[in-house]
């Protein structure tokens, strides 16, 4: 029997309770899944065969211990789904700059690199009206921050210390976020299977459920499904799930992130998903 370690985080040890419904599927076809702790020191991770990136979501919090935790898996030789390269790469977000470079659509994007010296005000084009500031490594809005030209000086100073440790990115502000919201495209072994739209609260640009975001699924058109898939098929490597986060403008997607590492895979609101997740899983180690 093959042997799956669903990763997640203390906060959440057994698992989201929609990822949970994964281990008695999984069992149906010969495979013994448990949750396990990406950080847990008394774990033996040499035990199992392939290890499964799910609610690892403090990894941004633990960034020097997750590269390390990451250096010791390759060491050991147990395979990953997603694998450790796309890992590595999918946790900093100046991956964006690539796709750009590739003709992706992105969010307009300035690249800050580690610095002593914030000085945002000659770096930020002048037309943008409103920006939003955060580190390359995060999710789930950690450290991140909506701002006018005129608080430019203050976030300057406020995000000083953390310039000095972190590469930051600052995007123009979309105002289409609280009205059309961000839609998220989910992907199984690069094979589209739902998507889901997600508007913020009122007074609110963060789209995440625990700040009162609301989710709907959604029917994208196929033009739009499209875009989606030449975002994923940017990877040359094989990927178990990859969630691309966008904004429609236009019918053309302004791409946020392609979420490769820990996504809410929104199996409660499309009743196929998990199904196909289990389909995907199965034919990557098979």
């Amino acid at each position: 029997m093959t042997k799956i370690a669903l990763l997640t985080c203390d906060k959440l040890p057994h698992l989201k309770p929609s990822d949970q419904q994964l281990i008695p599927e999984l069992k149906k076809h010969n495979i013994e899944a448990r949750a396990a702790i990406w950080d847990n020191s008394e774990e033996d991770w040499t035990a199992y065969d392939y290890l499964v990136f799910r609610n690892t979501w403090d990894y941004y919090e633990k960034e020097e211990t997750f590269n390390q935790w990451l250096s010791k898996i390759e060491h050991l030789g147990i395979p990953t789904l997603n694998s450790l390269n796309v890992i590595q790469k999918n946790k900093h977000k100046f991956y964006l700059q690539e796709l750009e470079q590739n003709g992706i659509t992105i969010l307009p994007t300035y690249f800050q690199k580690k610095t002593a010296h914030l000085d945002l005000k000659n770096n930020i084009p002048a037309h943008w009206e409103k920006m939003v500031i955060k580190p390359a490594f995060s999710a789930g809005s950690y450290l991140t921050k909506v701002f006018e030209p005129y608080e430019m000086e203050l976030i300057n100073i406020e995000y000083q210390s953390i310039a000095q440790e972190k590469d930051l990115l600052v995007q123009e502000f979309q105002p289409e976020i609280t009205s059309s919201g961000e839609t998220s495209f989910i992907f199984f072994n690069k094979e589209f299977s739902h998507a889901v739209n997600k508007k913020p609260a009122a007074n609110d640009f963060r789209i995440q459920v625990q700040f009162g975001g609301q989710y709907t699924l959604v029917q994208p058109s196929e033009s739009l499904i499209q875009q989606a898939q030449e975002i994923v098929n940017q990877f040359p490597e094989p990927l178990l799930y990859a969630r691309v986060d966008g904004i429609v403008k236009n019918n053309t997607i302004h791409l946020m992130e392609v979420e490769c590492i820990e996504p809410d895979l929104y199996f409660d609101y499309a009743p196929e998903a998990l199904r196909k997740f289990i389909h995907a899983i199965v034919q990557l180690i098979q």
